[in-house]
Formats: C-alpha cells, sequence, structure tokens
C-alpha cells in the first residue's frame, strides 16, 4: 500500500490515486466509447442533412484523403485492445487462482467493468498510475481527431417505430454529429439508412398551432 498518489504525489489516505485522479479516471473510462465512436466518423468522408446521413462505403468517384497514420494509431481497435489488456490485469490480481482471461468484448464493455472495479483498483492495484496515463493518452489521442470538448449528443426527435400492435415508440433519438447508425434505447429499432433517417425526420409529430384568438 502506498500513502501518494501515483501521479501527483499527493497524500492519499493510504490508496494508490487521490480522490481528483479518482474522479477524472473514471470520467474517461465512462467518455473513451463516445469519443472513438466519434473518430470512426471522423475518418471517413461524411454527408449533411437527415436524409442523406447513408454510408460512403464503395460509393464512386473520388474519397476524402485519410491520414494512415492516424488511422493506425487512433481508432476503436487500438483502444479497445489497450483496455482489454489491463481489464485481463486487473482480473488476474483480483482473483488469481480462478478467474479465466475475460470472454471478448468491445471497448464500451471493458470500460464499464474496469469503472465498476475502480473501488478495489484504487485500493490495491499498483499499476493503476500506468492504467491512468494510458486512459488519459488514449483520450488526448481521441481529442486531437474529434475537437475538444468532445461533440454533445444532438437531440433528433422521437423514435417513430411502429410495433406489431401499431403503437408508435416515442422515445427520444439523440446522435452525435455525424453518427450514420444509433439504436433506440426504448424500443431497440436501429437507424441506420437514409430511407430511416428520412422517415425519422419525415413522421415527427407536427407541432399544434394555437387556434387564432387565444
Amino acid at each position: 500500500m502506498t500513502a501518494s498518489c501515483e501521479l501527483c504525489g499527493e497524500n492519499s489516505g493510504g490508496r494508490y490515486l487521490c480522490e481528483r485522479h479518482t474522479v477524472q479516471l473514471a470520467k474517461r473510462l465512462e467518455e473513451l466509447p463516445v469519443l472513438y465512436n466519434e473518430v470512426g466518423e471522423c475518418l471517413v468522408p461524411r454527408r449533411s442533412g437527415w436524409g442523406e446521413i447513408i454510408a460512403t462505403k464503395g460509393a464512386a468517384g473520388p474519397q476524402s484523403p485519410i491520414d494512415e497514420d492516424v488511422l493506425d494509431t487512433v481508432n476503436w481497435g487500438r483502444a479497445a485492445e489497450v483496455l482489454r489488456l489491463w481489464r485481463v490485469d486487473v482480473q488476474r490480481e483480483r482473483w488469481p487462482r480462478h478467474s479465466p482471461p475475460p470472454p471478448p468484448a468491445d471497448l464500451a464493455a471493458d470500460c464499464r467493468w474496469l469503472a465498476m472495479e475502480l473501488e478495489w483498483i484504487v485500493d490495491h492495484y499498483p499499476a493503476i498510475g500506468d492504467l491512468a496515463r494510458e486512459t488519459r493518452e488514449l483520450e488526448l489521442q481521441a481529442r486531437t481527431i474529434v475537437g475538444d470538448p468532445a461533440p454533445r449528443p444532438q437531440r433528433l426527435g422521437t423514435c417513430v417505430a411502429i410495433d406489431g400492435e401499431g403503437v408508435v415508440c416515442g422515445a427520444v433519438i439523440s446522435r452525435l454529429p455525424g453518427q450514420t447508425r444509433l439504436k433506440c434505447r426504448w424500443c431497440g429499432y436501429v437507424y441506420a439508412t437514409g430511407q430511416d433517417w428520412a422517415n425519422l425526420e419525415f413522421f415527427q409529430p407536427k407541432e399544434e398551432s394555437c387556434p387564432s384568438g387565444s
């Protein structure tokens, strides 16, 4: 056990990170999947407008140039690999005798797992300083692509999917700038094609106008 923070050297009350850096790490673990989703959107050509939000893979004509060095180092796959290795190591340290490697997952799942185990990690995992530094580096790399601060979700309206009984879902639908695919968190409908986005816009409930003179 240590008496000082692995990052700043301040008194940490016997933990490996002080409270300030623990909160920062928790926040980064929450935000990394969102940042790297946006990185993927920034590294492909885009079109604007709801009805034109369609995938460009296989489109004819010249494509927007992509810096292959950036693509190799700042992408979802690399971030997922880094966080997966940290998850495996933490799990091995915490359950050394009877813990098999975790099943394959994605960046969001590994970030969520590390966040849930953060209290134990801060108290018992000496390598947390390196974990925090690598997580911060992944965040900084992503922000060189998506900008700072990170983009915020845009409210598009309400879900227009209809269930088997003819009932419209009506849940709020939001997306990050440039996001071409999203899943309604309530009913599970996936908006992915140009027609999906066009329907979402066209079938939004119309605002009722007030009667004249009222």
